[in-house]
């Protein structure tokens, strides 16, 4: 039974690896991260998930894919399983109440409801629902309760406009912010910033949010995580409808990290919030790793709507900015350590070779100050190299990635990312695959049956076929040819 065990469990890690190559980390790390197998035994997979929503949601869109994917494995399954971990927990037994602490009885929810969102949330979100139960039990107001639900995330007092550093790569999005906290008439409605991980997304919303929350109008800053459970809470606490009212009556509403906002009913919701507030001339700002256009795990009705307001993306810093930006991280650290100096040749160097993002700079930085501080030497270029060694760029061209070509060439041609790890054969699909296998061989050093692994776990002898039929193909064809450049110079910029 043991090693039936261990060879389940190495299945299931070659599928969750395979899962992580078709989907990308950010869609594997949504839906399958907290996936368990729990058994595999005469021809069955029981996989375990922490929430009902999660096994809903696995089952109407992946449950095929996991089929075809064990299969793979094993040639003898023929039936997945999902359970809900939750549900398999012992009920806890509370804790004896001193005499004349027991506080009031609570109103008992209906079966209903505790039916259709049990196991919908995870444990934080239970403990937050009972917190509002508790309440509407001491017969608060239900404008208190969802004042407590709709707290607000923390903001770093650290993000505001003042130590934002501007430059050519961001200056149309802190115009934007400035304008949008100004507090004047709503001229873009939503701002949608986009931009990957520590260029200034959460910088700019952060001190939109303390400025206007500063002049005593109401504002609610959360992540896209945080809507889900909260509105979920409040779904599990029968409060929805007061969530609801709440959510539209305030001024200012910022949603960050918008790629993780999950589930139909969730985003339903969002979208009439949306909707309300805009059409209330109330602000609305959302931030996310990418352009509306490219969620494609967000409703169309929600990506219309944010994409009919002010989109605007912010790029990697160039030389100039970066320099800056350490120049004045160097000032406010000196505010600490009056002693601390950085010579202007190591500030090109280290703005020059970490390259990637405002936030490696503020790492990179943060290391200077704590090896001057601990080892009392003083900064040099050598020094910082062998600090920051593994911060460093490497000066050799980016390298392209096959999720990278997956993305350009289904934008490019107008298909999903689903449409070419397909087994369909239509022309539409058939030459957009081929063409991004192409592309896979030529501008990445990975093998055929890697490349075929990564398209749907297909024969390496497919792959080349499709690599030797666009070549030919190119060769008589200068409209393909030229179409072959154009994305190749796409997938270099």
């Amino acid at each position: 039974m043991q090693v039936q065990e261990a060879s389940g469990s190495e299945h299931w890690n070659r599928v969750k690896k395979r899962l992580r190559a078709e989907l990308g980390d950010d869609v594997f790390s949504s839906w399958f991260a907290r996936v368990d197998l729990e058994e595999h035994n005469d021809g069955t997979v029981r996989l375990s998930v922490p929430t009902r929503f999660l096994k809903q949601w696995i089952q109407s869109h992946y449950n095929e894919r996991l089929m075809g994917l064990w299969k793979g494995e094993c040639d003898n399954v023929h039936k997945i399983e999902l359970t809900v971990r939750g549900a398999m927990r012992p009920r806890q037994v509370a804790a004896p109440i001193a005499p004349g602490l027991a506080g009031p009885k609570r109103p008992k929810a209906s079966p209903a409801s505790d039916q259709r969102l049990d196991g919908f949330c995870d444990t934080n979100q239970v403990a937050a629902a009972q917190a509002v139960t508790a309440a509407l039990g001491r017969g608060d107001a239900s404008n208190d309760v969802t004042r407590d639900v709709l707290q607000g995330a923390a903001l770093d007092p650290k993000y505001t406009f003042e130590t934002f550093v501007e430059g050519d790569s961001n200056g149309l999005a802190l115009a934007a912010a400035r304008q949008v906290a100004s507090g004047g008439a709503v001229t873009f409605n939503p701002l949608y910033l986009h931009a990957s991980v520590g260029l200034g997304k959460t910088h700019l919303m952060q001190a939109v949010a303390a400025k206007v929350r500063a002049s005593g109008r109401k504002v609610l800053y959360l992540t896209a995580e945080h809507f889900m459970y909260r509105f979920v809470s409040a779904l599990k606490a029968q409060s929805a409808l007061a969530f609801k009212e709440t959510l539209r009556t305030i001024d200012l509403l910022l949603i960050d990290d918008m790629q993780f906002l999950h589930g139909k009913q969730v985003q339903q919701e969002f979208c009439h919030t949306l909707n309300a507030l805009i059409d209330g001339a109330r602000q609305v700002i959302v931030a996310a790793d990418r352009a509306p256009s490219e969620l494609d795990t967000l409703d169309d009705r929600v990506r219309s709507r944010l994409s009919g307001g002010l989109v605007v993306g912010i790029q990697e810093p160039d030389f100039s900015l970066r320099r800056n930006i350490l120049t004045t991280r160097v000032s406010q650290a000196q505010r600490s350590y009056p002693n601390f100096e950085v010579p202007d040749p190591v500030l090109d160097y280290v703005a020059k070779h970490v390259a990637s993002s405002g936030r490696d700079l503020e790492g990179a930085l943060n290391r200077l100050v704590a090896h001057n501080q601990l080892t009392n030497q003083p900064i040099t270029q050598e020094m910082a190299e062998l600090t920051l060694r593994d911060l460093i760029r490497s000066s050799e061209p980016r390298r392209v990635k096959i999720e990278d070509i997956q993305r350009v060439v289904s934008k490019h041609y107008n298909v999903t990312k689903a449409d070419l790890l397909s087994a369909r054969r239509t022309r539409t699909i058939v030459r957009p695959r081929q063409i991004a296998m192409y592309l896979a061989k030529v501008m990445t050093p990975r093998s055929l049956p890697e490349i075929g692994r990564r398209f749907g776990n297909r024969d390496h002898t497919t792959v080349l076929h499709a690599v030797r039929k666009i070549e030919e193909l190119a060769r008589g064809d200068h409209g393909l040819a030229q179409e072959l450049e154009l994305l190749k110079r796409m997938l270099d910029a």
